[in-house]
């Protein structure tokens, strides 16, 4: 009785380090690179190791991959710009290490609210060939990858990505967020910490990260990707003119 016992309280302990199923993979991001319909393209999904995967399928009629593109790379540059993306939720927003006309190893700082809750965020973006192993961008594909952490502390909780893909009548963004991945911070660079390590187990994930969490990033990305499908193609056509 007492070795079973021990051996339950182990199974426990690692269940709460490592979760349901610790030989998955972290993270799934060539998914989001598939053609077609995936299952599930707009939802909320808890995943075995505790992180949430949050998904947003955004039809985005007239406008085309390189619109997101530019207005990433190149247009957006004050708070003015930032709020027409979402009017309601975006208040204030800074460049880090930007470049004009690219947009990799920039970090987007912002003030925003999600869920009715001011967020004050630091996004970095990064190659996509760390997430997809390589960098999926073409002349009808736009993919932004990014880091998500704290603007006021060095430490990062998410990564994301945005995949644009030009269809015959515009282009459609699959949007994913991983909620859960916590890492410390120096610079661009993330580093070994206490806090990363007690951060990514299942049990922190689980407390730090709810389904309601998840589902008002969801409705905020849903909301401020359809306000930027509805206007880059006249803001794109008279930058152009």
């Amino acid at each position: 009785m007492k070795k079973l016992m021990i051996i339950g309280g182990l199974v426990l302990m690692g269940l709460a380090i490592l979760g349901l199923n610790p030989f998955a993979k972290a993270i799934d991001a060539e998914r989001a690179l598939e053609p077609g319909y995936l299952k599930e393209e707009t939802g909320v999904k808890r995943l075995p190791n505790g992180t949430y995967e949050v998904s947003v399928l955004t039809c985005m009629p007239k406008v085309k991959a390189h619109m997101v593109r530019w207005w990433f790379a190149d247009f957006m540059k004050i708070s003015e710009h930032y709020k027409w993306w979402h009017p309601t939720d975006h208040i204030w927003m800074d460049w880090e290490n930007k470049q004009p006309g690219k947009i990799i190893g920039a970090s987007h700082l912002v003030h925003e609210y999600i869920g009715g809750e001011l967020q004050k965020l630091r996004i970095q973006v990064v190659d996509p060939t760390e997430l997809f192993g390589y960098d999926p961008n073409d002349k009808k594909t736009f993919v932004i990858c990014a880091r998500a952490g704290l603007l006021d502390e060095p430490i990062n909780v998410a990564k994301m990505c945005h995949i644009v893909r030009d269809t015959e009548w515009g282009a459609e963004m699959r949007s994913r967020f991983w909620m859960g991945h916590v890492a410390k911070r120096d610079g661009n660079d993330t580093t070994f910490s206490l806090a990363g390590l007690v951060g990514n187990t299942a049990l922190a994930r689980f407390i730090s990260f709810s389904q309601k969490d998840a589902q008002a990033l969801m409705t905020h990305a849903i909301e401020e990707m359809g306000f930027l499908s509805d206007l880059l193609p006249e803001l794109y056509a008279s930058s152009s003119s």
